[in-house]
């Protein structure tokens, strides 16, 4: 079980708040904070989409362009060591090191 809803290209995480007894969500991927409640999946889901609604629509009113969760554009670092052994991994698969990596953090988030 998945605690997530998606709707219109965003992801919220749903967590249960048992002493107010209510589902509570809040947007992931973007630096504005947006939340939103309810006390059953249909109000939660409700409230949810009523949140990025809201969202889009704020934006809109003030001129700011909404944050879109993720670019598709990944940046970190690692050891030399490990970015020598996965680009020899990526060659031996006839692949680019972004081809072969993509591959591999899909697998893996599929866990």
């Amino acid at each position: 079980m998945t605690n997530a809803m998606r709707y219109k290209g965003y992801t919220a995480r749903i967590d249960y708040d048992d002493e107010d007894a209510i589902f509570t969500g809040r947007l992931l991927g973007i630096r504005d904070g947006v939340g939103f409640h309810g006390e059953t999946v249909e109000e939660l889901r409700a409230a949810f989409r009523e949140a990025v609604e809201d969202y889009i629509e704020t934006c809109a009113k003030i001129g700011k362009s909404p944050q879109k969760p993720y670019s598709g554009r990944m940046m970190f670092r690692t050891s030399p060591e490990v970015h020598e052994q996965a680009a020899r991994a990526a060659e031996l698969a006839g692949k680019s090191l972004n081809q072969w990596a993509e591959e591999v953090l899909a697998e893996a988030a599929r866990k």
